[in-house]
């Protein structure tokens, strides 16, 4: 992980517990002697989420409606911290397309670095519960803003308003082309876990979340098209690209713009991810 991400260490339950007591009852001692989760279960996921925003990022409170997607914090920081990287200055205002019911980025960003967010999403109830999650902590209400994007064929444009500056954009982009592709990938994470209760099809996401249609690659092709409009905005757009064999056509789009770019190889224990970055001169 970053060196600047507090997690790169074992979960420390005992003081996890301490601020959420109601994680205790899905901690258990793995066959090695550990304390840990069942990660296949949402439940559980969802209680560890809770107590980590509220230990180590002072959070009152959070929630996300039943079925909805529920990220993995220690990956989420790591993506925050990197593109800290990008800045020499430390007061950024930063923009997340997609943010979620979870409202995971614009939080983790206002408690780490003090930045001011921007969240948008095309579906109306990630809408209001990203800003009911960020109702409960007061720093939270002063530093972020939960905007609707209500035309599904435009990325920035309804959202970035006329003489607006945003230091950075980022995103997570739905990973697949189909709701059947979908299904495969969280019957593979669900046998990765090794869990034995059932391998009944559990996305802990909706349908904008998990996929769209062209899957990734079309995705971040069309969000680096419509980039284009808002070069004089922007001073970095970022988007994690979750397929390694899709950036072969991202670079072709943005040689083709003439655009500045890198990618920012992550690494969370077993797990490899990147992030592209791209500026125009």
């Amino acid at each position: 992980m970053h060196p600047n991400n507090i997690h790169n260490t074992s979960y420390d339950f005992k003081n996890l517990i301490k601020v959420h007591d109601e994680l205790k009852r899905f901690v258990f001692i793995n066959d090695y002697g550990n304390e840990t989760i069942d990660f296949s279960d949402n439940a559980s996921v969802l209680h560890l989420n809770k107590a980590i925003l509220m230990y180590y990022y002072k959070v009152n409170d959070w929630n996300i409606p039943k079925n909805y997607l529920c990220p993995p914090i220690p990956g989420r920081a790591d993506y925050i911290h990197h593109i800290a990287d990008l800045f020499s200055k430390k007061d950024l205002i930063g923009l997340d397309i997609g943010v979620g019911a979870n409202c995971i980025y614009p939080i983790l960003g206002s408690q780490i670095y003090n930045w001011k967010m921007v969240g948008a999403d095309i579906n109306i109830d990630s809408v209001n519960a990203a800003k009911t999650n960020i109702i409960s902590t007061k720093k939270l209400e002063d530093n972020i803003e939960i905007r609707h994007q209500e035309n599904n064929a435009n990325i920035f444009e309804g959202i970035i308003h006329s003489g607006e500056h945003f230091n950075f954009t980022m995103c997570n982009p739905p990973f697949h082309s189909s709701k059947e592709e979908a299904s495969k990938g969280s019957l593979r994470k669900l046998k990765n876990l090794h869990n034995t209760k059932t391998l009944s099809l559990n996305f802990g996401g909706q349908a904008n979340e998990l996929w769209c249609n062209g899957g990734e690659a079309l995705f971040i092709k069309r969000m680096i098209k419509q980039s284009v409009t808002f070069k004089s905005q922007v001073e970095w757009f970022t988007t994690l690209v979750s397929q390694k064999n899709n950036l072969p056509k991202i670079y072709k789009q943005l040689d083709k713009l003439k655009t500045t770019h890198k990618t920012i190889e992550m690494s969370q224990g077993s797990k490899k991810s990147r992030f592209i970055a791209w500026k125009f001169n």
